[in-house]
């Protein structure tokens, strides 16, 4: 089944990605250094990365059954970050989630984590992992008030473009099985 292009939650909307978003990604969050720490992806010096972001976000909604959602606030309709899923296969996706500075210890993050946790059994996903960076307790603390599961340690898993340069660093692998 194919994800619908726009979900709400009590406080939130998440809707696919329009290339038109692109100023307002890169002001809200996508630009910002503190935001972007604990990402896999660089922080974006320009517009012009943040579009490249969506031609790719647009080629994932294309080739599977979902892919990234911004999120707004439903009072007022402000960006304040994105989430979605990420297949490798069509019955195992990642997902994750970024939110503007002035989003964060507000909830957003776990009302839209859940959404896709709702959304993946949906969309024919048997697993749905994430992972994040063994310092960043909050966002374990997210993932783990939606149910998912620590299965471990990866030693040297994963590069974080945003923070110190070099090696590869330790994260924390959550998973769901549906």
């Amino acid at each position: 089944m194919k994800g619908p292009a726009t979900l709400q939650t009590p406080r939130l909307v998440l809707r696919r990605p329009r290339l038109e978003d692109a100023e307002a990604i890169f002001a809200r969050y996508a630009s910002d250094r503190e935001v972007t720490r604990y990402v896999g992806w660089p922080v974006h010096g320009s517009v012009e990365d943040t579009r490249t972001f969506l031609t790719f976000a647009e080629t994932e909604w294309q080739h599977w059954p979902a892919g990234a959602y911004l999120v707004f606030s439903r009072n007022g309709g402000t960006l304040l970050g994105s989430t979605g899923l990420s297949f490798e296969t069509p019955y195992r996706a990642m997902t994750g989630y970024v939110f503007a500075r002035d989003a964060w210890g507000q909830g957003y993050a776990t009302e839209s984590l859940r959404a896709m946790v709702d959304l993946a059994p949906a969309c024919g996903i048997r697993r749905l992992y994430a992972i994040c960076h063994v310092d960043h307790a909050s966002s374990s603390h997210v993932l783990e008030k939606c149910g998912f599961v620590r299965e471990t340690v990866l030693r040297r898993h994963t590069h974080f473009p945003n923070l110190a340069p070099g090696e590869p660093a330790d994260v924390l692998s959550y998973a769901l099985s549906f």
